[in-house]
């Protein structure tokens, strides 16, 4: 397979941090309506939990994971990701889920406007950032049955998610000419500038979001943070093509690894 072929198709997970899985547990099943899929342990940790919360099938894209560490909050700054978005079906969603958030006493902003996508920003218990974005035009989902939220308002899967940099262009570099994704627009975001670039994806689930802030120190990892965001191949060939290409043009990878 020829490496001008290869294609991100989205998020497959994106894993935070937590320091109490119970509470961990409590909101995303019982707030956000998010299908407990298992409870296992890391692998490279297997004193930790490892939580894994999904849509009705556990789709691919749909999946957001915590490791259980007993370790202090997070140090917010840059080098890091800062927000990660749930898709959620319409704008009259977004309006749901603020009344939703009021009610149960959830730090929340007001439905707004940010780049090209209607947005609802919120925090877990712990500051993990989150942001619903609006879909324009929603494809098929897998609502779960038990869910606390009704269907027509169940989250649908990730994207886009926000990282930030003190310098946008080795980050650049390496998204396409490394992973191959295209840049696609910007937006202000305060006074920093946030650049869009997508995967082989539609809408906001193929969106990494770029934020560029020079005067913030680097992030420290910790509870209520993120550890790391995957993307998705379509296939196994693709996958170890992936890791061919990436060492063919420099980039330190982990090698194959059976998870």
């Amino acid at each position: 397979m020829e490496d001008k072929h290869l294609a991100l198709t989205g998020f497959h997970h994106l894993t935070g941090i937590t320091a109490h899985a119970p509470h961990n547990h409590a909101f995303y099943t019982q707030v956000l309506g998010l299908r407990l899929v298992k409870k296992t342990v890391n692998q490279d940790d297997v004193s930790a939990y490892h939580l894994f919360y999904a849509d009705g099938k556990a789709s691919p894209g749909t999946d957001m994971t915590f490791f259980e560490w007993p370790v202090p909050s997070e140090r917010r700054g840059t080098r890091s990701v800062v927000e990660m978005g749930f898709r959620v079906p319409s704008v009259e969603s977004l309006a749901w889920w603020a009344e939703r958030f009021q009610s149960l006493g959830i730090p929340h902003g007001a439905p707004t406007r940010r780049g090209a996508h209607d947005i609802l920003e919120f925090q877990d218990p712990e500051g993990q950032r989150h942001a619903l974005v609006a879909e324009t035009a929603p494809g098929p989902s897998n609502p779960w049955e038990k869910s606390s939220v009704p269907t027509e308002h169940q989250l649908r899967g990730l994207g886009p998610i926000r990282i930030s940099v003190p310098k946008l262009e080795p980050t650049a570099r390496l998204l396409t000419a490394g992973l191959h994704m295209a840049k696609e627009s910007s937006y202000s975001l305060g006074n920093t500038e946030v650049h869009v670039f997508r995967m082989n994806a539609q809408g906001p689930a193929g969106e990494l979001h770029v934020q560029v802030e020079p005067l913030l120190s680097p992030a420290r990892q910790g509870a209520g943070g993120v550890h790391h965001v995957a993307f998705r191949t379509p296939d196994e060939e693709q996958y170890h093509a992936w890791e061919r290409h990436l060492r063919s043009i420099g980039v330190m990878t982990s090698g194959p690894v059976d998870r």
